[in-house]
């Protein structure tokens, strides 16, 4: 990591909205040129991937602000006492543990959150959290994941997180009436193929821009 400018949480945002920009002019491109359908898919399989790449990004470099800013509330979910105030080189190193940035599902970021940001009173934690973004983030982590593995598994969950989002319920169960309905539900062939259509990713993308506007209003620098 640069030990140059001081990283920003105002700034991290402001620089995620200039990748969705550039996603969006790729997307436009993308529609103009007659591509093939499969064509097509792989095209919007790479977008949603490469902003999931530019999510990840600015959610890192959030936590990286959180913990440089103010140690206390990691220090108190990990039992250890750390200075009040980390280098971000360090900081990086306690994020990742060394590695890269992972966490599973919205569930999992929002774990990550709380552990270095203390919870709801965080400005980082309270935009994440919001119910607005609910949807987007789970179809966004659900559609990347389809899109980069293929898996059985990965399948189900996008196809669980279109539903939800389609019928605005949290969970696939709850009633039998909800549940015969999932059984019967579509199941996309790739995630480009249901991204391209009826302008969802544009409404994932508006989505996102959102939250980082309001991480941009709550970040204190």
């Amino acid at each position: 990591m640069s030990k140059g400018r001081r990283k920003s949480g105002k700034h991290a945002a402001q620089q995620f909205r200039v990748t969705t920009d550039d996603i969006r002019g790729y997307a436009e491109d993308v529609d103009r040129f007659g591509l093939m359908q499969a064509s097509l898919n792989l095209a919007y399989d790479s977008a949603i991937i490469k902003t999931t790449v530019a999510f990840e990004k600015l959610m890192l470099e959030s936590l990286i602000v959180t913990l440089n800013n103010d140690s206390t509330p990691f220090s108190k979910s990990t039992g250890v006492d750390f200075p009040k105030h980390i280098k971000q080189d360090h900081c990086e190193y306690l994020v990742t543990a060394g590695g890269y940035f992972d966490y599973s599902g919205r569930s999992g970021l929002l774990g990550e959150i709380k552990r270095f940001s203390g919870g709801p009173t965080h400005w980082l934690y309270d935009s994440v959290s919001k119910e607005a973004y609910y949807h987007p983030l789970e179809l966004l982590l659900a559609l990347r994941n389809f899109a980069a593995h293929e898996s059985p598994q990965a399948k189900k969950k996008m196809k669980s997180a279109i539903f939800c989002w389609t019928h605005n319920v949290k969970s696939v169960k709850g009633d039998a009436a909800r549940e015969a309905l999932f059984a019967k539900a579509y199941a996309p062939s790739s995630a480009g193929s249901w991204l391209r259509r009826q302008g969802r990713f544009e409404k994932i993308l508006d989505s996102l821009d959102d939250l980082a506007h309001d991480m941009e209003a709550g970040a204190p620098f």
